[in-house]
């Protein structure tokens, strides 16, 4: 909204300013940061007042966590609001690729908000039916898939890249929409099932979408593009001011959700920002890097796939839990130490994600 400013300008005052990406990103992430910090406790007081005893605790869970029970839900809803009110202030709102990136977070968004709202109203783990979530997570996707591709540059289009083989793509027709389907759903399912402990989630969300933000900043302009050998898609560098918010508004939630969380981001959060990132990815064609980048949701989503089939076919398991985090609390790890170590394995693989910017 605030770069309409820049119709007042004359190319030498301050109004310039908002032509800039960079400056507008800064100004989405302290936006975002700012209303985390004014409305996080007032949040957190209201859900605890309406939701009473919290979000449910599953019975066939850590022992430890068991102290939990009475922590407030729908803590995504902070980073939700703080990313529409920094993004619509300070990103181009003629820009597809935003429009179409808030769509899918939004969309999924409401998905998580019916599951919290009826787990907590039926005081139960078991919210809205898993089928449902599925249907309605694969319709946004698909939209999604077909609205980016419309606006992709046409030697792009259903085709498939590969990161660091700037040459190499795979020309996937129409199976290009299930692909990005899958990539969209599976991105948002996997952020869910890593939000298991206090500060888990946010950081490595925030980690993966700094770097799409860097890739999404780089892809969109085209002399970047020649110097780091990667397909030009204009348009994508409004991205970064939305992954900037994301990070500002994920930061104003992780002063409340640091251990001991006063408040759980819930699923309203965890699909709507796995689904932010799946769309990222999409827009800038690097969903391959995705899988690197965030690879510590694609090891949290195989652990659960892993355990399942095995179990189903031999009755055994071959994690102690599953989501593999709960594994190492069973094996004994304090909960900071699983955290932490997490982060820091995030920040590796988002060093990896941003090292296929092949130089020439």
């Amino acid at each position: 909204m605030l770069y309409w400013l820049t119709e007042f300008s004359d190319g030498g005052d301050v109004f310039n300013l908002f032509r800039y990406i960079t400056f507008r990103a800064g100004g989405a992430f302290f936006t975002a940061l700012i209303f985390g910090f004014i409305f996080g406790k007032p949040l957190i007081n209201i859900l605890r007042k309406r939701q009473g005893k919290g979000q449910p605790i599953r019975d066939d869970g850590p022992e430890s966590h068991k102290e939990k029970q009475g922590t407030p839900t729908m803590g995504g809803l902070l980073i939700l609001s703080a990313l529409l009110v920094a993004t619509l202030m300070w990103a181009r709102l003629d820009n597809p690729y935003v429009w179409i990136t808030l769509f899918v977070t939004y969309g999924f968004g409401l998905i998580g908000f019916a599951d919290d709202y009826a787990k907590v109203s039926k005081n139960n783990t078991a919210g809205v039916s898993g089928r449902i979530r599925m249907a309605l997570g694969l319709v946004i996707s698909a939209i999604a898939g077909v609205w980016a591709t419309a606006y992709h540059p046409v030697d792009l289009q259903y085709q498939l890249a590969f990161p660091v083989l700037k040459d190499s793509l795979l020309y996937m027709s129409y199976l290009f929409i299930p692909f990005v389907m899958i990539v969209i759903v599976g991105a948002a399912n996997a952020v869910n099932l890593t939000d298991g402990l206090d500060g888990l989630a946010i950081m490595p969300v925030m980690i993966a979408a700094g770097t799409l933000g860097v890739i999404a900043y780089a892809v969109g302009r085209v002399d970047f593009t020649e110097y780091l050998d990667v397909h030009y898609v204009p348009g994508t560098g409004e991205l970064f001011i939305f992954t900037s918010a994301l990070i500002g508004g994920g930061l104003g939630f992780l002063w409340y959700n640091a251990p001991p969380a006063a408040v759980f981001m819930g699923d309203t959060g965890s699909l709507a920002l796995g689904g932010a990132l799946g769309a990222i990815a999409v827009a800038t064609k690097h969903e391959i890097v995705l899988a690197i980048v965030g690879g510590l949701f694609v090891v949290e989503a195989l652990s659960v796939i892993i355990q399942v089939l095995y179990y189903k076919r031999t009755g055994k398991r071959v994690f102690l839990m599953a989501p593999i985090h709960h594994h190492f609390e069973h094996l004994g790890w304090k909960e900071p130490q699983i955290v932490i170590r997490f982060w820091i394995i995030s920040l590796i693989l988002a060093l990896v994600g941003l090292a296929t910017l092949k130089v020439r």
